[in-house]
């Protein structure tokens, strides 16, 4: 049987002070899905960009804060990184060793940038992904509107070539639910 952890990537004040697609309804999903997955004992693991002196997601600035709307609890654990990759140079690989997970919910911001190579470098790694279709967002972009971006990073993983085959999508609302 798999062995679960939630993965919420960058979900920070300072990637919410632009516009973010659905921004409150995936606040709200996302601390929900948290709160069943908790529960049930599923480790949640939120992911920090920290950015570099002067920008507002250096770990000095308010910027930095994993979003208010999310709760965070003293179990959770919170790991920083400084590229796009949650696993390049961090203690992610590591963590998800000691805990024995071996497939991930990976959720969180921004969907064409650190949640998107956060899936592929779990892909490449062997471990069965889930993404939450209305668990990731963006902003738009002068080449394409966020809901287009998301829609075509769906699709991608869910044909994605990996070991472990491609991302399996879900909806939030659709996970944690199981009864035991």
């Amino acid at each position: 049987m798999s062995k679960q952890a939630l993965i919420i990537v960058d979900m920070q004040v300072g990637l919410f002070a632009g516009p973010r697609h659905d921004a409150e309804g995936l606040l709200s999903r996302l601390d929900a899905l948290a709160v069943r997955l908790r529960a049930k004992g599923v480790p949640i693991i939120f992911i920090k960009h920290c950015g570099p002196e002067g920008t507002a997601l250096h770990p000095s600035q308010p910027g930095n804060a994993i979003h208010q709307s999310l709760t965070v609890d003293p179990a959770d654990t919170t790991i920083a990184k400084a590229s796009c990759d949650a696993f390049l140079d961090t203690s992610l690989a590591e963590t998800l060793t000691r805990l024995n997970v071996d497939e991930l919910i990976v959720t969180g911001c921004a969907t064409d940038f650190c949640v998107d190579t956060t899936i592929r470098t779990a892909l490449a790694r062997g471990y069965k992904t889930i993404v939450p279709a209305d668990g990731h967002t963006t902003g738009d972009r002068t080449y394409l509107s966020a809901q287009k971006v998301i829609e075509h990073h769906n699709a991608i993983w869910a044909e994605f070539i990996s070991p472990v085959g491609p991302a399996l999508l879900s909806r939030c609302d659709q996970l944690g639910t199981e009864t035991s």
